[in-house]
């Protein structure tokens, strides 16, 4: 994928393209209102639910009022249980870290769990750079891999393509990267599922290095959470001898209590689902369990300036409570 945010045109021009495309209109407007009205039904169940929001909140003020404490907490912690913590100031050093990492393996593919911050740093074209392919499991993602397209939504980033689109993307480009399309494939979601699980399973069973991000950290046991839907991010965790996760500064939660406070809100704001299907959780490196290295690459920009006191802006993901 060679794709990048980087170089787009500006926004008014951008949009004036995306918004004269009808088909384009439809799919996102399909998508949308589905994701948003089971979110509504399902907040309505909860008549806590400001208070949730308001707890997740006070958690991310905590958080950000200690920052420091909490990051230098949950590195002692990974590194006592086994893994590798490094720290990265920017995207560049970040994928600088991330190359050397997999080149160091001898992988010259790896598999990776959907992540937003990989997507915004670029780490698949720095990969690509060193000559590693890095290949998407998460079928959105995937699709929009495939595709050599960008995603358009942070919780479902293939919205933009319809079934048939997403049938001609599988039987032109599945070939060239792996297991190709099943003969006469159609539009039919249990087959295009079928297809994408042959295809990711070949890519699941032979990869030895596995990427992912990370929905939250718990600071109090230095263990990593991924939620997802499909089960490909539990198959890039526990399968490959190594992994690597790159994680943003915000995503610490102090306690396993308050973790518990952000899964109730997850899945509700994200997918509109009670809870969801997969939450996968890795604390550093278990002797037997047959994985032989977790590394954690943190990642940030520049510092920011002080933030006001319970600034909204600065605590967005307590309320959100979208995938990494």
């Amino acid at each position: 994928m060679s794709r990048t945010f980087v170089g787009w045109p500006a926004f008014p021009k951008a949009a004036a393209a995306a918004t004269g495309d009808q088909q384009l209109r439809d799919n996102v407007r399909r998508a949308t209102h589905t994701i948003r009205g089971k979110r509504a039904r399902l907040v309505a169940e909860r008549p806590d639910w400001q208070d949730l929001r308001d707890s997740a909140a006070a958690v991310k003020d905590e958080v950000l009022a200690h920052l420091d404490r909490y990051l230098l907490q949950v590195e002692e912690k990974v590194t006592a249980a086994g893994g590798t913590v490094h720290w990265a100031r920017d995207a560049e050093e970040a994928n600088r870290i991330v190359t050397g990492l997999v080149t160091a393996t001898g992988a010259r593919e790896v598999v990776k769990v959907k992540s937003m911050l990989t997507e915004e740093i670029g780490l698949d074209n720095a990969l690509e750079a060193a000559g590693i392919s890095a290949r998407e499991t998460d079928l959105a993602a995937a699709i929009v891999q495939l595709g050599d397209d960008l995603p358009s939504h942070v919780v479902v980033p293939a919205l933009h393509r319809n079934r048939a689109q997403i049938r001609d993307i599988f039987v032109r480009e599945m070939g060239r990267h792996g297991r190709p399309a099943p003969e006469g494939l159609t539009d039919d979601p249990p087959q295009l599922a079928e297809a994408a699980r042959l295809h990711l399973r070949e890519k699941f069973l032979s990869a030895t290095v596995a990427v992912s991000g990370a929905n939250f950290l718990v600071a109090e046991t230095g263990t990593a959470v991924v939620v997802e839907s499909e089960g490909n991010g539990r198959m890039c965790l526990t399968l490959a001898d190594t992994l690597i996760s790159v994680v943003g500064l915000e995503k610490v939660v102090p306690s396993w209590q308050d973790l518990e406070v952000f899964l109730q809100l997850l899945a509700r704001n994200a997918t509109g689902e009670r809870m969801s299907p997969y939450t996968s959780t890795w604390t550093g490196v278990t002797p037997g369990t047959g994985r032989r290295s977790s590394t954690w690459s943190w990642s940030t920009t520049a510092a920011p300036a002080p933030w006001p006191t319970r600034s909204d802006a600065r605590r967005c993901a307590a309320s959100a409570a979208v995938p990494v």
